[in-house]
């Protein structure tokens, strides 16, 4: 059947009630997060539907040799999602969402990317694959069977071994599950469905994607927006010293807050306090489970500490409870920390093992004696680098060239977006990325953490930019509007909000 008539097929499909905005990070449940509620019958697109998406959507797979050098050895599948169009006024293009990570699954992410981009959906269709060794595609990932995230203890994990074991189940050449090699696969899909030209969307580890695409096959590219840059010159291990970064904001917004320095005097020296308490030990407490309500133990080690402040300043909300739940850790309650502790539960589903092939043989060779000091000297980078440094260990895949990590050179339409706050991939990193594309602008949401098209106006601003394909005539006011949360006080009150002047109204 043609994809045109499927599209004609899901159009006509009764409507269910109900979608759901999703997180930034992909939000975990391996079995059925997102899943196909109706899987294709073959390897053709069908009607299908993904859970949370009130009309239908058509689902299929291409089958692709896993090492292209080897194209009659072993195959595997790719699959993707297609949310057609409203009114498909333009059949032969398509918007590719691309997800983060590396190892989140973009249909996982059908949601999340079928809410932000409905304006650019009402004429053109959405396409989502999974990377191959993500979601559907040849999932390369590592049980966590039987692990108590609440109780385990992270810090005396043994990193090695617990790769050697994932490494062990994988039914794969892991070397094949880099970058460039999936790009070839969103190729293969692109032809198979016979779109024309795509608009690309890369999001955080995407954006790594998009810059792949626009090197590697401009010819099928009509815009590109990235969105929390990694940009190809830099190592992502360089997030160690983001995080300090958005820390530091988080710390200065308080303390040039009125009613927050009033209420927090001393954070900073009670965040370090408590930095410092579970060095020396965790702390190890009964407690109701966040997300069951069962009484457990909860083992607080100072990496589990550290980890929910960092996913806690990725949005705007969450950001607002930290000085609060600091504070309150820093006199021994640890029930705020649990509290933001349980909404990470599952909230970053990475296939550890695809995010391993890509790392190990895109970034962790590209650390210099410079950077590696800097590293050092940063508790996240230094935290990162030996964890990755252990499983880069096990998981041996082969650096990639030098010129991987060259500067896109491209007179193509790039957007860039970068949020002020966003403590993985600062604005800096999207000023790097851009140096040689000469038909690009990078946009600055000032209140924004990581991935702005989710939580600001940018999801407007791109559906202007794939109607239009310029970046030089993008009305952009609206990315000044204030959406900071006023920082929690106490559990149920919050510092009084700025006033709002009719500029940073402005839509």
């Amino acid at each position: 059947m043609k994809l045109r008539n499927l599209r004609q097929l899901a159009h006509k499909a009764p409507r269910l009630a109900g979608a759901a905005l999703l997180a930034m990070m992909a939000l975990k449940s391996h079995a059925m997060a997102t899943d196909i509620l109706e899987r294709p019958a073959s390897d053709g697109p069908q009607s299908c539907y993904l859970k949370d998406i009130a009309d239908r959507a058509l689902c299929g797979l291409v089958t692709v040799p896993e090492n292209p050098a080897k194209p009659d050895g072993k195959q595997i599948n790719i699959h993707y999602a297609v949310l057609p169009a409203i009114k498909p006024s333009f059949p032969g293009e398509a918007f590719l969402a691309i997800a983060g990570g590396p190892g989140q699954s973009a249909i996982d992410n059908a949601a999340g990317f079928n809410n932000m981009f409905r304006k650019v959906r009402q004429t053109r269709d959405i396409l989502l694959i999974d990377q191959r060794g993500t979601g559907r595609s040849n999932l390369l990932a590592c049980s966590d069977k039987g692990l108590d995230p609440l109780a385990i203890d992270d810090e005396n994990a043994d990193m090695i071994a617990e790769t050697r074991k994932c490494l062990a189940a994988q039914d794969a050449d892991i070397s094949q599950y880099g970058s460039v090699t999936a790009l070839g696969d969103f190729e293969a899909v692109r032809k198979a469905l016979g779109y024309q030209k795509l608009h690309i969307y890369g999001v955080s580890y995407g954006s790594r994607m998009g810059q792949l695409y626009l090197r590697h096959y401009p010819e099928a590219l009509a815009t590109v927006t990235l969105d929390g840059v990694v940009p190809m010159q830099q190592s992502v291990l360089a997030i160690g010293e983001a995080i300090d970064r958005a820390v530091e904001l988080m710390l200065k917004d308080c303390r040039e807050n009125t009613a927050c320095q009033a209420r927090f005097p001393a954070l900073a020296d009670e965040l370090a306090a408590v930095h410092s308490r579970l060095a020396q030990s965790p702390v190890d407490i009964g407690v109701n489970h966040p997300l069951t309500g069962e009484p457990q133990q909860f083992l607080l080690t100072r990496s589990k500490f550290a980890g929910v402040v960092r996913l806690a300043l990725y949005s705007p909300t969450t950001r607002a409870l930290l000085p609060l739940a600091i504070h309150e850790a820093a006199k021994g309650n640890y029930q705020s920390i649990l509290g933001l502790y349980g909404m990470t539960l599952g909230s970053l589903d990475l296939a550890s093992g695809m995010h391993n092939s890509v790392v190990c043989g895109e970034d962790m060779h590209r650390i210099d004696a410079d950077l590696q000091q800097r590293l050092q000297q940063s508790y996240y980078g230094k935290l990162m680098l030996d964890g990755l440094q252990k499983a880069c260990s096990v998981w041996q895949v082969p650096a990639m060239e030098s010129n991987f990590a060259e500067a896109v050179d491209t007179k193509l339409p790039v957007l860039l977006l970068s949020g002020e706050l966003d403590p993985a991939t600062p604005p800096s990193w999207a000023e790097m990325a851009m140096a040689e594309m000469h038909n690009a602008r990078h946009l600055v949401a000032p209140y924004s953490g990581h991935g702005i098209a989710r939580e600001s106006c940018a999801s407007g601003i791109i559906a202007e930019f794939v109607s239009e394909g310029a970046v030089d005539t993008l009305e952009t006011d609206c990315l000044q509007k204030d959406i900071r949360r006023g920082f929690y006080l106490n559990a149920s009150t919050v510092e009084p909000l700025p006033v709002v002047t009719p500029l940073a109204n402005k839509e």
